[in-house]
């Protein structure tokens, strides 16, 4: 069976003798040819330029046996083509250009036009596409509307994201039409992904718990459920939500294919509680990448041990793959993934 056929049956719930693995920024600073190629080239040089994020995005795969490619891009592509530009702080952290801060400047922020302005996205996917074949699965994403929101009114990094909850409280219209306006280019936007090759889709909601339980629907989850109702029958989507324990039925009425939960979450229950119909993506934590490669393979055995039960899980970590992560560790992960069977 192909990668590619292994990540669409998990994700549809089909019974499978292994899981199938692909690992959430699963490109990046813990390897030695993207340190090289980024002393070449800037992050944001290499997400626009297609044939660079093409090579970006394969690297991983051609270390690991890994069932999926994820495109090389950054969910603040959207803000930066509504003309809210991006970059970087010196010592790290996320900067944009200016933050929202009135009703003017969410008017200002253009839709027209911002998902041809995302084409550069569309041509890396396509180029992925071809260089895969059927083989392995593609895999784009996006930021939720509030997720963006967060990073667009605060400016940037910030903890906890006090400006974001003041401005969706105390500025309600301006708040809606804000998120109408990502909500609305997202649509295109993955729209395009799929057109491109893309297999599947993650929306990561990655600051969906900052939202007061009160304010959870009508700040975050019904933006979501725009988007799964526009786009769900025309690609699989997975809906990343960190700090979600006490939210998974609020998560599953969304309507998206599957959830991805991070690694404070017992997935296995999380599964059994969930059903038959949601697949289930996770969740080992990333700090294991950073120890060695026997811790690495008895928690991945023991992750797939009590999923199997289950029918519908493509593992993944809990969060993102960091940059002290070793690669003897992601080698041990993806071999123990690739060597196991449900029937041994």
């Amino acid at each position: 069976m192909t990668g590619r056929q292994r990540i669409l049956d998990a994700l549809a719930c089909k019974p499978l003798d292994r899981p199938p693995l692909w690992i959430m920024r699963q490109a990046g600073r813990y390897l030695p040819e993207y340190r090289a190629l980024k002393e070449k080239y800037s992050f944001l040089e290499m997400v626009r330029e297609p044939t660079l994020a093409q090579e970006v995005t394969l690297q991983p795969l051609a270390r690991f046996p890994l069932d999926a490619a994820i495109v090389f891009s950054d969910i603040l592509v959207v803000p930066e083509a509504m003309g809210q530009g991006y970059g970087f702080h010196d010592k790290g952290g996320i900067r944009m250009d200016f933050a929202i801060e009135t009703a003017q400047d969410v008017d200002n922020l253009e839709v027209d036009g911002a998902a041809d302005r995302l084409d550069y996205v569309a041509k890396t996917l396509a180029l992925l596409r071809k260089s895969l074949g059927g083989e392995k699965a593609l895999l784009g994403f996006c930021g939720s509307p509030w997720t963006l929101a967060c990073y667009a009114i605060d400016g940037g990094s910030s903890k906890g994201f006090p400006r974001a909850l003041a401005f969706a409280k105390d500025q309600p219209r301006a708040f809606n039409l804000l998120m109408e306006k990502f909500t609305s280019v997202l649509v295109q936007y993955l729209r395009r992904q799929a057109e491109s090759g893309a297999d599947a889709i993650q929306i990561f909601d990655t600051w969906g718990s900052l939202c007061p339980d009160g304010d959870s629907e009508a700040w975050s989850l019904r933006w979501i459920r725009e988007l799964t109702s526009s786009l769900k029958e025309e690609v699989p989507l997975i809906l990343y939500a960190k700090n979600s324990a006490n939210k998974l039925q609020e998560l599953v009425s969304c309507g998206t294919t599957c959830l991805a939960l991070d690694h404070s979450i017992d997935l296995a229950e999380a599964k059994k509680g969930l059903g038959s119909k949601v697949s289930v993506q996770g969740n080992l934590d990333p700090e294991l990448l950073e120890t060695d490669p026997a811790s690495v393979q008895v928690a991945a055995k023991d992750l797939m041990t009590r999923m199997s039960p289950y029918e519908g899980h493509v593992l993944n970590l809990g969060h993102g793959i960091r940059p002290t992560a070793k690669i003897d560790c992601v080698e041990a992960l993806t071999k123990t993934v690739s060597e196991h069977s449900s029937v041994d």
